[in-house]
């Protein structure tokens, strides 16, 4: 079990219920048989990766809100990135979607690396983005 060494984890979840409800028996796992857990030692460092986030959605009611994931697993947030079709066009290249500076999931993914080395970065992507005057007109998304 690759945890059992762990000093830090992230935990990548999707807001939704059962993804949230496996995540936080990794959380129970990583707190009760990790080697730090059995040695008596600082808990191992958790981190929170939200994926496939969309704002709508959690408007609509369909998946859980940042703050709901957050008040369930209870760990500090690292990011969020939002849902995109990016991540599966990279995928299906073989290009890994942080180097699409244009891609807002790429855009994510470097915040959440450059939070985990120390720095202080605003989160994005977590409120619905209102569309510009040309693109209502046109119709555009």
């Amino acid at each position: 079990m690759a945890l059992y060494f762990a000093d830090e984890a992230i935990v990548v979840t999707n807001p939704e219920v059962s993804s949230v409800r496996d995540s936080d028996r990794i959380l129970g796992i990583l707190q009760s048989k990790s080697r730090r857990a059995e040695e008596g030692k600082e808990p191992v460092k958790e981190h929170l990766l939200l994926t496939r986030y969309n704002p709508e959605r959690v408007i609509a009611g369909e998946m859980l809100s940042v703050a709901d994931v957050e008040d369930i697993l209870a760990i500090p947030l690292l990011g969020v990135v939002p849902e995109s079709e990016a991540v599966l066009k990279a995928s299906n290249q073989g290009h890994p979607v942080i180097l699409d500076d244009n891609a807002k999931a790429g855009q994510a993914y470097t915040d959440a690396v450059a939070r985990l080395l120390g720095d202080d970065v605003e989160h994005r992507f977590l409120e619905v983005q209102k569309k510009s005057f040309f693109k209502r007109v046109m119709g555009g998304r």
